[in-house]
């Protein structure tokens, strides 16, 4: 009778621990999904209001950035203020295509007029001094051509690598609208040797 009774009181205990590992099994992997799903909204966050990688594809904005880099873009700056002259921005260029992005730097703020002469880069009618370009030469004006007046919250870029740039001199992509900018270009990442800060003054 009393070996009936130990039998029984064990298998209960057992039971007991069975269920509660089975218990904490459980807690566990719903810890682990909801640690998981965290890290997943953190980084989407991070990526749509701070800092998202982008890869330069081509080499319009050489020497700057080369193809293939690999860019830290922030998104914290024109939140806070608007883009300045000689920025390198990333930007959204036809409205109807949400994946193409470019990145250029900016040359003309909103109230200027633009114009490019003998490949002289014209900023309300004065020279502007900046040493950017690839080449000393640009070989086409584009658009630039006549003058360019800029609107509120308007942009006139251009890539560095001027002769091998489509650009706000290609009437495709004009001046750019700064709702369309993504953010501004901060460091170059990878590969390790171009590694370092954009340069943007």
């Amino acid at each position: 009778m009393r070996n009936d009774i130990k039998i029984e009181e064990t298998a209960t205990v057992e039971n007991d621990k069975g269920m509660q590992d089975g218990k904490s099994f459980l807690r566990q992997s719903i810890e682990t999904v909801a640690y998981f799903i965290i890290i997943f909204v953190v980084v989407l966050l991070v990526q749509r209001f701070l800092i998202q990688p982008v890869e330069v594809n081509g080499s319009s904005m050489e020497p700057t950035l080369h193809n293939n880099n690999h860019v830290l873009l922030e998104k914290i700056s024109y939140s806070l203020s608007e883009p300045k002259r000689f920025d390198v921005i990333v930007f959204q260029p036809y409205e109807d295509d949400n994946e193409l992005y470019y990145i250029k730097r900016v040359i003309g703020l909103p109230g200027e007029t633009v114009q490019i002469m003998d490949s002289v880069i014209l900023i309300n009618g004065e020279r502007l001094d900046e040493n950017y370009g690839l080449e000393n030469l640009i070989k086409s004006a584009g658009i630039a051509g006549e003058k360019i007046v800029l609107g509120e919250g308007e942009y006139f870029v251009l890539g560095d690598n001027r002769n091998n740039s489509k650009d706000s001199r290609d009437p495709s992509v004009g001046v750019v609208k700064q709702d369309s900018i993504l953010g501004r270009a901060w460091c170059t990442i990878w590969p390790f040797r171009d590694f370092g800060i954009v340069k943007h003054k």
